[in-house]
């Protein structure tokens, strides 16, 4: 169903692993590369055809880091204790 391919490599002592053609099928490339126990996802859309009078190529870079991944994980909830009488 999918035209899943996948490369493995060694880099230095760990394994690097890039994978295509499984997610973000709607993305016009999509490359999930994972070394150890990180990964990480890069997806790439265009336009199929340039726009008139445009001289540059306008870059975008969306990074969020997720508060789970780095050990922060927000606590919206904080209950302070009530006065007891």
């Amino acid at each position: 169903m999918f035209n899943v391919t996948t490369k493995t490599m060694e880099w230095g002592d760990e394994t690097l692993t890039l994978e295509t053609g499984k997610v973000a099928r709607q993305a016009d490339g999509t490359v999930i590369a994972t070394l150890g126990e990180t990964s990480v996802m890069a997806n790439v859309t265009f336009a199929k055809a340039p726009k008139p009078g445009q001289d540059f190529f306008p870059l975008t870079v969306h990074y969020q880091e997720k508060f789970s991944a780095a050990g922060r994980i927000p606590c919206l909830l904080y209950t302070s204790p009530s006065p007891r009488d």
